[in-house]
């Protein structure tokens, strides 16, 4: 930078083409004997303009600042600045008009003054944002009911305030050339390993992309393996949930500008885990753990196998069952296959119509569609009663996964298994099973088999897979991630009176 401060202000209006909100605020600071121009620059909606006044321009602007007993000259008068006059804690340097304008960017103040080549950066961040609010999809009945918003900043307390630990470290990057979205890693040093991180680190400095607008921009871009119905980055809106995951040893990337922190490595299981969980007695978490495994099966399996059964293998329905299925599929005019796919795709139409309508409506649209649309169908006679039962609960039993990321997944693989049950009955079905399994026995997420701890199989942290036994006997951390400090407890006794 040149040490004029017209053309400070000319070069600083040229990069930003002359736009209307960037305010340019003149003024001069009082020496003891003279004063010297100085100019503040921010941009209008980012900055709180009443803590400007109070912590910029009232300490320049009322009092000499720079006195005999100061000892200072003017070459100095930045660092006096810095150090003795302004009242803001987040303040530095910088050297070149570009990097003050990117710290523009982020809601800061840069102060410049006449005759000196550097400038000062100061926090002063005060645009309107959404207050904090409970969850939208990951709600609990037992737990926290805080949810992240969309200032980085804020998130990143959120997580703070729960792990009240020094070793919890927070890393901020950049991403994006005309964004320039700030992206933090967090993590906790001395309890996940930081080799992740230095993974985490090196996928984002890859990233060569014009706009990061959402964390799923981020995911898409750093995930090990992109063709794959199945999410291997988990993500969630719930600062218990990512404190949970950085006491495992994992790693969370948080994003400016969504409420959705990224969690890596993540496992097929941990989708089927929710926070609530581990705010209920184990036997409790356990029950409600293995319906959610069974809504999966149904979620998946269920319409397959009625194809299946109803197309070609009628001698595994007992005699009653199959007359009763008879009478009703007497006048449908199209195969069980069709008829599923009919039903499936009407459902799924109806289901994305309730989630873009407005919400005062959104809901009443969608359950009265559906209970017109199937009465209207099984009357005419398009579709039978079987049917409708069998899509109907299998909609349900897909709402049961905690996770949107892995119901969308089971979702599609439900086509899948539907199409091979048609061509090839419960043979294709069983094909259908063991190419699903092989695939995600392939998959990694960051280098750690998504299918941990079934496959490759790990006795010690089956504890909280299926089952999730009680809090006392959670004493180490998962072995794929806890490494350098494998114990949660060590001396946990029981509280029972001898």
């Amino acid at each position: 930078m040149s040490a004029s401060l017209e053309t400070h202000i000319e070069r600083m209006k040229q990069l930003t083409f002359w736009s209307e909100d960037l305010i340019v605020r003149k003024t001069r600071i009082w020496l003891e004997d003279r004063s010297i121009k100085a100019v503040l620059f921010y941009f209008d909606g980012l900055c709180d303009e009443k803590l400007i006044y109070s912590s910029i321009l009232e300490p320049l602007m009322n009092r000499p600042v720079l006195r005999e007993e100061d000892g200072g000259e003017a070459p100095d008068l930045l660092d006096l600045l810095l150090e003795s006059v302004l009242t803001v804690g987040d303040i530095h340097k910088f050297g070149s008009l570009e990097s003050g304008l990117q710290s523009l960017m982020s809601g800061n103040v840069a102060v410049m003054l006449d005759g000196f080549a550097q400038g000062l950066s100061i926090s002063m961040a005060g645009w309107e944002q959404r207050a904090i609010t409970e969850p939208t999809n990951q709600t609990v009945i037992r737990g926290p009911k805080e949810a992240f918003t969309e200032n980085i900043h804020v998130n990143a307390a959120m997580v703070r305030k729960i792990v009240k630990y020094p070793g919890l470290v927070l890393k901020n990057h950049t991403v994006g050339r005309v964004t320039h979205t700030n992206v933090s890693v967090m993590y906790i040093q001395g309890i996940a390993d930081e080799s992740v991180y230095e993974e985490v680190a090196r996928r984002l400095g890859t990233i060569d992309t014009d706009a990061i607008l959402e964390s799923s921009y981020i995911e898409e871009f750093i995930q090990d393996e992109a063709y794959t119905i199945f999410p291997t980055i988990q993500n969630t809106e719930r600062p218990d949930s990512v404190a949970a995951a950085l006491l495992e040893g994992r790693v969370a990337i948080l994003i400016d500008g969504t409420p959705h922190v990224l969690i890596v490595p993540a496992l097929f299981v941990q989708f089927f885990q929710a926070a609530e969980d581990y705010y209920h007695r184990a036997d409790i978490s356990t029950l409600i753990r293995g319906l959610r495994y069974f809504g999966l099966f149904i979620a998946t399996l269920v319409p397959a196998l009625y194809i299946a059964i109803t197309t070609y293998h009628q001698e595994m329905i007992p005699t009653q069952l199959l007359m009763s299925l008879s009478a009703q599929r007497e006048g449908v005019p199209f195969p069980a296959f069709v008829e599923a796919m009919i039903m499936e795709a009407t459902y799924e139409i109806l289901r994305e119509a309730g989630v873009r309508m407005p919400r005062a409506v959104g809901q009443a649209v969608s359950i009265v569609g559906t209970l017109v649309i199937g009465q209207a169908a099984v009357e005419a006679g398009i579709i039978s009663a079987s049917m409708i039962i069998v899509v109907s609960i299998t909609a349900i039993a897909s709402y049961v996964i905690p996770e949107f990321d892995m119901s969308i997944a089971v979702r599609i693989s439900r086509f899948f298994f539907m199409g091979l049950a048609a061509a090839f009955g419960m043979f294709g079905i069983f094909i259908g099973i063991n190419v699903i399994l092989l695939h995600l026995s392939s998959l990694r997420s960051f280098g750690v088999p998504y299918m941990s701890p079934v496959g490759p199989f790990n006795f010690s942290d089956q504890k909280d897979v299926i089952l999730r036994v009680s809090q006392r006997s959670m004493k180490s951390r998962p072995s794929m991630f806890g490494k350098l400090n494998p114990f949660r407890q060590r001396h946990s006794r029981s509280t029972k009176r001898p």
